[in-house]
């Protein structure tokens, strides 16, 4: 009782923060619409806070002081103007294409939940990270963020990796607090992590491309991932105790048969594989043939990268010829002369300024009629160019010279290929096979679906779809790979296509649900957000921040100051269709990129996940952890991964490539 009493206290805490200056600064006496407009605001909070809908309380709110707008207007006309309102209002959500892809990515993130992949993933990576300090809670971050890479869905990551990773630290003598925070932390990467539903909604509600946003928030996301993982370690290398590492029978993997054979004759698996071909160990020519290539994948895909950087820099320059466009808009303007038999006009024309544009478009007024000045000099114009044109080209087939960082990549590949293979023993090579067999269907898939989108070749909504098609042939390939192990046959197939239809039916549930939360509540907030904005809240609040003179370095420090505090309060839905409507309007007014600004949100809102009372990772986990963790100690938890978000978003802040080189890279 001692715990709720203080999370209620807290509670009432921040609403008696909102309350008081409502009640005491409120003129009660002179209202007028824009002081309605900020009542309904602060009234907008309260109810939240009290566990009212948040869509509802939204459309409620909305339609009630859009009524007391238009009754000072025309009372007569009050309903009916406020009834238009609505249905506007809803259908301009309907027919928002972006909102497609909300469904499709959430129904293709509870397909890969289901296709019984991450298990698989957690367990090679700690395996592959014994030896490294912390290597469960390591494993357990990387795990997380990969799986945000294939599902925006928070609360899905939180509760697999609450009973997948949470008992193995516990068991592990892991403390407590460092469990819950590297699941909960972890898990609330998908908020910044592609596909974020968390980016689609701001993008929808800001007017920004979503696709740009995701190639925004691609680097920003791993550096938080990166964050996390070096606290974990430094952490274990200072304080062993917190996270003691694995015992040896923890590490162990069991090898099949025929490593079993060539592990008696030596350590080295890829020369041992080598000699299996001779034929004298005992193994199957075919079987150590098909082994040897998965050994040498690594050495493979290392080459593979060395030698696509060595042709993108070595690539000849394509050096456009300003030359060249003369003289084809010369000779084109040539051939207009002859059709249109023009002999008094020079042949200097188009020759001396190259307008191509104006040349294709109106050839009569390209100067065949009225040449300019420097056609005086008919000697250089009637020189062909070909001469010229020559060596031109042989410049642009030159190859360029490898630059130095190249080489020292180079080096850096060899070196790292060598010592793969001079610590490749059996123990890791069957290690590598279980990522391999975890991992790369789940790359391929994340490569799919967010390279299409990040490089052009689809829209979110269709690159979501091909994801969600993705996820079910991934459910379906390891539910059969498990069932074929123990019943082979047609018994494998039937079991494999019932659980198929018992997942594609809860996952299309949980997507309607999820799909419906979210679509809701754009609609309330645009019926919420027009209410305010016909009551002048939003003129208000502008004049107020731009009465304040601030640069636009302090307006960013507040509005993310602002943004932090209604974190702990708020989720990140309400925070992000309630308020986004009042900051994007003023981004304009400082000269801030929308784009920028809604990547420095996505990462403060992490928060929202992360900072009591309504931390909702806190209590995703709290659901599926053992009896004995409380949810003081989840918070706990919690609070140093939090500290490390606020230094991300001072990185990010500060070096603002970070997120925003790759978009404009791409689309410039």
């Amino acid at each position: 009782m001692i715990r709720i009493r203080k999370e209620l206290w807290f509670g009432f805490t921040i609403m008696a923060m909102i309350v008081i200056p409502v009640v005491f600064l409120t003129p009660w006496t002179n209202m007028t619409n824009g002081s309605l407009g900020l009542l309904m605001l602060g009234l907008v909070v309260v109810a939240i806070m009290l566990g009212f809908p948040t869509a509802f309380t939204l459309m409620g709110m909305g339609v009630l002081f859009a009524w007391f707008f238009y009754r000072s207007v025309d009372p007569d006309l009050a309903v009916r103007q406020v009834l238009d309102l609505m249905v506007q209002r809803a259908y301009g959500v309907m027919s928002n294409d972006v909102l497609i892809a909300v469904p499709l990515f959430v129904f293709m993130g509870y397909l890969v939940e289901r296709a019984a992949l991450i298990d698989r993933l957690f367990k090679s990576l700690h395996l592959a990270m014994a030896r490294l300090p912390g290597s469960l809670a390591v494993a357990t971050i990387i795990t997380c963020a990969i799986f945000a890479t294939a599902t925006g869905i928070v609360g899905a990551v939180v509760t697999l990796m609450g009973l997948l990773a949470m008992p193995a630290m516990l068991r592990a003598g892991y403390h407590t607090q460092i469990a819950a925070g590297s699941v909960t932390a972890g898990g609330c990467l998908g908020i910044l992590i592609p596909p974020s539903v968390l980016l689609i909604v701001y993008g929808a509600t800001a007017g920004v491309s979503v696709v740009q946003l995701y190639a925004g928030a691609f680097f920003p996301g791993l550096m938080l991932a990166g964050l996390y993982v070096g606290y974990v370690i430094v952490l274990a290398m200072i304080k062993p105790s917190l996270m003691p590492p694995l015992p040896e029978s923890e590490r162990h993997v069991e090898l099949p048969a025929f490593a079993k054979a060539l592990a008696a004759r030596g350590r080295n698996a890829s020369l041992g594989l080598v000699r299996a071909l001779g034929g004298t160990s005992g193994v199957a020519k075919r079987t150590a043939l098909g082994q040897l290539f998965l050994s040498l994948l690594p050495a493979l895909a290392i080459a593979g990268v060395l030698a696509l950087t060595y042709s993108a820099v070595t690539a000849p320059v394509q050096e456009a010829s300003t030359e060249g466009l003369v003289e084809a808009g010369g000779s084109f303007a040539a051939d207009i002369k002859e059709e249109t038999g023009l002999v008094g006009a020079p042949e200097s024309t188009g020759l001396q300024e190259p307008p191509v544009e104006s040349t294709a478009e109106k050839p009569a007024e390209t100067g065949l009629q009225e040449p300019p000045a420097a056609n005086d000099k008919p000697a250089q114009v009637a020189a062909p160019a070909p001469v010229e044109a020559e060596p031109v080209a042989a410049k642009v087939a030159e190859a360029r010279p490898a630059p130095t960082w190249f080489w020292a990549m180079f080096g850096i590949g060899a070196v790292l290929i060598a010592g793969i293979y001079a610590l490749w023993t059996w123990q890791r090579f069957e290690i590598f096979k279980m990522l391999l067999g975890s991992f790369f269907p789940l790359s391929v898939m994340i490569i799919a679906v967010l390279g299409s989108i990040v490089f052009g070749f689809a829209t979110p909504t269709e690159a979501a779809a091909v994801g969600a098609f993705g996820g079910f042939v991934l459910a379906a390939a390891y539910r059969y790979i498990a069932h074929q192990r123990g019943n082979p046959g047609f018994g494998a197939v039937g079991t494999t296509v019932k659980e198929l239809g018992v997942i594609v039916k809860e996952s299309s549930f949980l997507t309607a649900k999820t799909s419906a939360m979210v679509c809701w509540l754009f609609v309330g907030s645009a019926i919420f957000s027009a209410a305010f904005a016909l009551l002048g809240g939003q003129e208000i609040i502008e004049h107020w921040v731009l009465s304040l003179g601030l640069t636009p370095i302090q307006f960013m420090i507040l509005a993310q100051c602002i943004i932090f505090i209604l974190g702990w309060p708020l989720e990140w839905t309400e925070i992000i269709v309630i308020f986004m409507p009042i900051f994007i309007p003023l981004l304009p007014k400082f000269g801030i990129d929308p784009l920028f600004f809604g990547l420095l949100v996505a990462l403060n809102l992490q928060t929202a996940f992360l900072s009591p009372p309504v931390a909702m990772a806190a209590f995703y986990l709290k659901g599926v952890a053992p009896k004995h963790v409380t949810l003081n100690q989840i918070f706990l938890g919690m609070m140093p991964f939090m500290v490390i978000q606020v230094i991300a978003l001072v990185l990010l802040y500060t070096f603002p490539g970070i997120g925003l080189w790759l978009p404009q890279t791409l689309y410039r």
